[in-house]
C-alpha cells in the first residue's frame, strides 16, 4: 500500500509539471528517480537482481537507467533512428517529392473539390507507408498537395485538416509504433502490419475519408467560405527537379521488409534497420549516377546520421525516460498492489 501512495504522489507531480509545460523527458526521469529513491530508502523492493546489482542500492537507480538505455539503443531505438536517417536522406535527394509527382496528375483531373479532398486523404494513407516521418510527410504535402487542393476550390483550413490527419493511424511496417507493437507481440513488423493492422485500419481510413467529405463541407458553409481563384498566388516549387525514377527510392524499404518476411516464407531474414541502411546505400548510388560528384554524394551521407541524431533527441529519449518512470512504478510495488 505504501508503494501505491508513493506512486500516486509522484505521478501527480509528473502530471503537474507536464501541464506546466516542462519537457517530458526530464520530468519522467525525475519521476522515475524519485520512485526508485523512495523504494530503495523504504526497502519496499530490491531494485535489481543480485547478479545485476552494483551492490549499493542507490547506485542501482542509475544502473537501471543504463540498462534501459543500452537495451533500447541496441534494439527499438536503433530501428527508429535508422528510419529517421533514411527519411532525412529521402528529403535531401527529393525522392519523396518524386513519389508524390506520380499522384499529382490524377489529383488534378478530379473536378469535385470535396471528392478531391477524400481522394487526397486516401493518397496520404498510401504515402504514409513509404514515408514514415510525420514531419517529413507533412512538409512534403504542404509544398505539393496543399497548393493543388486550394487551387481546386478547397478552403485552406479543409486542406490543412486532411494534411494534419495524414498520420493519424501511423501504419506500415516502417512505422515506429508498428515496430514497437510487433516487438511487444513478438512477431515480425511486416506480419503485424498485413495480418493484424490492415484489417483494422482500412475500415477506419474509409470512415475518416467519408467524414472529411461531409464535415469539411459543413465547416466551409458555416464559415461562409467562397472559392475565389483571383486570390491565389502562383507558387513555384523551389529546388531542383529530380528524375521520376527517384520515386522508387522511398518504396525500396517496404519491398525489402515485406519481400524478405515470413509472409512469403523466405529463408532470408532482414531486419528493418538493415533494410533502411541498404535502401540508403542504393539512394547514394542513384545520387552518384545523377550528380557524378563522389565527394558531394559521400558528404551527403552525413544527413543519414543527422536524422538518426534528431530521432534520438525527440523520440528515443522519450521512450527511455518513459520506461525509466515505468520501472519506478513497477519497483515500488504500485502495479502489483
Amino acid at each position: 500500500m505504501t508503494g501505491l501512495i508513493i506512486a500516486a504522489l509522484v505521478t501527480a507531480l509528473v502530471v503537474y509539471l507536464l501541464a506546466r509545460g516542462y519537457k517530458p523527458q526530464p520530468v519522467l526521469l525525475l519521476g522515475g528517480m524519485l520512485l526508485l529513491l523512495l523504494t530503495a530508502s523504504l526497502d519496499l523492493n530490491p531494485l535489481l537482481p543480485e547478479n545485476k546489482s552494483t551492490q549499493f542500492k542507490y547506485f542501482d537507480i542509475f544502473q537501471i537507467f543504463t540498462d534501459i538505455m543500452s537495451s533500447r539503443l541496441a534494439g527499438l531505438g536503433l530501428t527508429l533512428m535508422a528510419i529517421a536517417g533514411f527519411s532525412r536522406y529521402m528529403e535531401h535527394v527529393g525522392a519523396s517529392r518524386a513519389l508524390f509527382a506520380i499522384f499529382e496528375k490524377p489529383l488534378k483531373a478530379i473536378k469535385s473539390p470535396y471528392l478531391l479532398l477524400v481522394i487526397s486523404f486516401l493518397v496520404t494513407q498510401i504515402l504514409v507507408i513509404f514515408i514514415p516521418s510525420h514531419a517529413g510527410l507533412g512538409m512534403l504535402l504542404m509544398v505539393t498537395m496543399y497548393p493543388i487542393l486550394i487551387r481546386s476550390g478547397i478552403s485552406p483550413l479543409s486542406a490543412l485538416a486532411v494534411i494534419g490527419c495524414c498520420q493519424f493511424i501511423d501504419h506500415g511496417p516502417g512505422s515506429g509504433n508498428v515496430i514497437m507493437a510487433a516487438k511487444t507481440a513478438d512477431i515480425e513488423p511486416a506480419v503485424y502490419f498485413v495480418q493484424h493492422q490492415l484489417p483494422i485500419t482500412i475500415p477506419i481510413i474509409i470512415a475518416v475519408a467519408i467524414t472529411h467529405f461531409f464535415i469539411q463541407r459543413w465547416w466551409d458553409k458555416r464559415e461562409g467560405f467562397v472559392f475565389d481563384p483571383t486570390t491565389i498566388d502562383n507558387v513555384k516549387e523551389e529546388g531542383s527537379q529530380v528524375p521520376l525514377s527517384y520515386a522508387l527510392l522511398p518504396v525500396i524499404p517496404l519491398i525489402l521488409i515485406i519481400g524478405f518476411s515470413p509472409l512469403f516464407h523466405n529463408y532470408i531474414k532482414l531486419e528493418v534497420t538493415t533494410a533502411m541502411i541498404i535502401s540508403t546505400v542504393i539512394a547514394l548510388l542513384f545520387e552518384y549516377v545523377r550528380l557524378r560528384d563522389a565527394k558531394a554524394v559521400m558528404n551527403s551521407f552525413m544527413l543519414f546520421f543527422e536524422g538518426m541524431g534528431k530521432q534520438f533527441v525527440l523520440v528515443v529519449s522519450l521512450i527511455v525516460s518513459g520506461e525509466f518512470f515505468a520501472n519506478g512504478l513497477l519497483k515500488s510495488g504500485a502495479v502489483d498492489t
